[in-house]
């Protein structure tokens, strides 16, 4: 799934650095083409990594503007090409090496150790030149304007990956996740802020530590909206700065797919996944007296119609397959391809913006009452209605 996607899943960054102003398009290109992608079709090598354009997976020449320069965004790839012979294939090439070898030396049984790990180390360099890499990869998209970076992927792997050659790649400058209390620092100021900070659990402002600590902000979200809907209050208003103005109204409820985990009868963990059209939510009730949190949830937003659904990562905030309302690009046969497929981009952060600001607008709704004295009142309507009452 790429920016072109009606539905992804992201993982966004705030990036730490500061770009030249002097002529920064060559600067990224120059940084970019540094670290370009390069082929390992035509040698023995195993894997390789690397930026590409999105448009031109095969094309790490970052010197034209209209390949990757769109306005406040940089639009780049993260490629990786990896060969990987199958383990019974090298097993089976190896042994029949080994025979010839015998054959030649009948005196032997069976081969010295040097010669198997020489044998095989060869069959592998042999087999590797046969063997055509595997390509993937992940797009990625910098706002220069606010320093937000989005990676269309949630993958631990690949996110590891991403930050590492990101650092080699822009030296100085650092992605920093942008987490459930990296994101409310985010959206608040003055005395809200103050509270959030009190709130903190973590012992340090280490990324791991804040986001371990910190559970509770994502646990507390989505238990939060979850009461809401069922009582009723699932209108809400824009709060944050974006494309929608501020007051303007939206709904938002949890629904579809929860994910619970806690601790089992007879220890260690347990995870209850409650899935289809919720009407009572008996098993969501169930999960939560009996201790267990939300982790994971699919949340709805509707605004003039216009749907937006995601799967919140409760831990991270990363969404998983955030949906967004429909494309539609009117095809053009005077318009080339490239044009046609800028179009598309433009409409589709243009509507993925928009969704990322309904979804700040209702975690700062759940800040502004989980950070006040209105959330006694929220405890209580909470307890009332896992009651029954």
């Amino acid at each position: 799934m790429g920016v072109y996607a009606n539905t992804v899943s992201i993982t966004q960054y705030a990036v730490t650095g500061e770009v030249p102003e002097t002529d920064p398009f060559q600067w990224f290109s120059e940084k970019l083409t540094s670290r370009g992608f390069e082929s390992i079709e035509n040698s023995t090598e195993e894997s390789a990594e690397g930026w590409t354009l999105v448009d031109k997976p095969d094309d790490a020449a970052f010197d034209s503007p209209s390949d990757f320069w769109r306005d406040n965004f940089v639009v780049f790839s993260l490629r990786k090409d990896q060969r990987k012979i199958p383990a019974a294939v090298l097993k089976s090439h190896t042994a029949r090496e080994e025979g010839v070898f015998l054959a030649l030396n009948a005196n032997l049984r069976r081969a010295p150790k040097h010669k198997r790990e020489e044998i095989k180390e060869q069959v592998q360099m042999r087999l590797m030149t046969r063997c055509l890499p595997v390509p993937s990869s992940v797009d990625i998209v910098w706002d220069r304007k606010n320093g937000v970076l989005t990676l269309f992927s949630l993958g631990t792997k690949v996110l590891e990956r991403f930050e590492d050659l990101f650092r080699k790649t822009f030296e100085g400058f650092s992605p920093v996740i942008i987490h459930p209390f990296a994101r409310a620092r985010m959206l608040l100021e003055g005395q809200l802020l103050d509270s959030l900070e009190k709130a903190n659990q973590a012992g340090s402002d280490a990324v791991l530590t804040l986001i371990r600590d910190n559970q509770w902000l994502g646990w507390e979200f989505m238990l939060w909206l979850l009461q809401r809907g069922v009582n009723g209050e699932g209108e809400f208003s824009v709060q944050c700065p974006g494309h929608l103005t501020i007051g303007e109204k939206f709904s938002a409820w949890i629904d579809d797919r929860i994910q619970f985990q806690g601790g089992g009868e007879e220890g260690g963990i347990q995870k209850v996944t409650v899935s289809g059209s919720q009407d009572s939510y008996l098993e969501a009730i169930s999960a939560l007296k009996g201790g267990k949190r939300i982790t994971s949830a699919t949340i709805c937003m509707e605004k003039d119609e216009n749907p937006w659904k995601l799967t919140l990562k409760g831990d991270t905030f990363g969404f998983a397959s955030f949906k967004c309302p429909q494309v539609r690009v009117e095809k053009d046969s005077t318009v080339d391809q490239m044009s046609e497929r800028e179009a598309v981009f433009y409409e589709r952060m243009f509507l993925m913006e928009q969704g990322i600001q309904l979804f700040d607008s209702l975690f700062t709704a759940f800040l502004n009452e989980r950070l006040t004295d209105a959330w006694t009142g929220r405890l209580q309507a909470i307890q009332a209605w896992l009651d029954g009452e």
